[in-house]
Order: C-alpha cells, then sequence, then structure tokens
C-alpha cells in the first residue's frame, strides 16, 4: 500500500513539474508564432484563385 501511495506523489510531483515548465514557456513567448502572419498573405491569393477556378 505504501508503494501506491510513493507512485502517485511521484506522479504528482512529475505533473506539476511539467505543468511548471509548459506555463513558463507560454510566458517567456516560446509558442509565439511570428512567421505565419507575414507569409498566409503571400498564399491568401492562390487559394481564393482556385477556388474561384473550382466554381467556374
Amino acid at each position: 500500500m505504501s508503494v501506491i501511495l510513493v507512485l502517485i506523489l511521484v506522479s504528482l510531483v512529475v505533473a506539476i513539474a511539467f505543468l511548471t515548465a509548459f506555463f513558463w514557456a507560454v510566458k517567456s513567448g516560446q509558442f509565439d508564432d511570428t512567421y505565419s502572419p507575414s507569409v498566409r498573405m503571400l498564399f491568401e491569393d492562390r487559394v481564393k484563385k482556385e477556388k474561384e477556378a473550382k466554381n467556374d
């Protein structure tokens, strides 16, 4: 029974550590996408032209 309690405590510590690391990464801007918005406008016309061609 004590082994189960130790495993649960260890898993909670690991889960909290990963959650803390995730929040730290989000706060520091690790997941900010700075590339896609600048490139999106280059491909937007191509998608519109393909849709118009399918409708004709």
